[in-house]
């Protein structure tokens, strides 16, 4: 029997990359999945793929810096498919620069997106799970950058840090109401973001392309890098009754890079 039938799900950033594979594999898992994601034209494609595979998916346009676009997501999913039960808060952004070239515009840019698009995105759904008196499950997406500092991402650092910090804050404040909250921390991912990530790095450190990602592969502990669907499978995990006792928690899947 699939671990999510019935099931209402919201997946920010959804249309490509990890969030694409975590919509794919939640409705495989029996789950409704709205398809949240600024980029409206990709992320009706992607639940077009679902749908034409059996799946139930449609796409929903939010920019998650906007405080009303996030409300109108939420009514809009409630209105269409009944209720939300399942947040997968995935939307973010990354930038490779040296500490002293940062700007404060490149600081909010990441913060608007990675902390306060998340948060306000959390609260919105949770405050509607509530609301439904259901409880629900919400996984948010940290980072292994989150676990440690790392020279030429310091303010993507700060951002999945502050992510792991809300994850713990939120599963507190959440808990006597049966909401579970966690998070994921993915290393290194083979999606076309980290392709833009792999030639940032080459041109900072004046390498060929595909040297800074062939470096930070060869030091993985299982050998090889990161699929999408790797991270999709701890989603469907994470919002799942089989997680009804775990919240507050970030579980790694890095492959073993950074042990915890």
């Amino acid at each position: 029997m699939a671990k999510l039938n019935d099931k209402v799900a919201i997946v920010t950033g959804g249309a490509q990359g990890i969030g694409r594979a975590i919509s794919r594999r939640l409705a495989e898992e029996g789950a409704h999945v709205a398809i949240a994601d600024y980029n409206l034209e990709q992320a009706q494609r992607t639940a077009q793929e679902i749908t034409a595979e059996g799946g139930r998916a449609f796409a929903v346009q939010v920019d998650v810096t906007k405080e009303d676009d996030i409300a109108a997501m939420v009514d809009t999913v409630v209105s269409r498919a009944g209720g939300i039960d399942i947040l997968v808060n995935n939307a973010g952004v990354g930038q490779i620069k040296p500490m002293f070239e940062i700007t404060r515009r490149d600081w909010d840019w990441i913060f608007d997106v990675n902390v306060k698009g998340l948060f306000f995105v959390l609260q919105a759904v949770a405050e509607q799970m509530v609301k439904q008196g259901r409880g629900g499950k919400i996984v948010n997406l940290a980072s292994q950058a989150g676990r440690r500092g790392e020279a030429l991402v310091l303010h993507y650092c700060a951002s999945k840090a502050t992510v792991i910090s809300i994850t713990q804050s939120a599963a507190l404040a959440l808990a006597p109401h049966k909401i579970n909250v966690n998070a994921m921390a993915p290393g290194i991912v083979d999606t076309p973001f980290w392709e833009e990530v792999d030639r940032q790095f080459a041109k900072i450190m004046d390498l060929p392309v595909g040297e800074p990602k062939r470096r930070a592969v060869a030091g993985i502990p299982l050998g090889r890098i990161e699929q999408p669907e790797d991270v999709a499978g701890l989603a469907a995990f994470l919002s799942s009754s089989d997680c009804d006792y775990i919240t507050g928690q970030t579980v790694n899947v890095d492959g073993g890079n950074f042990m915890s």
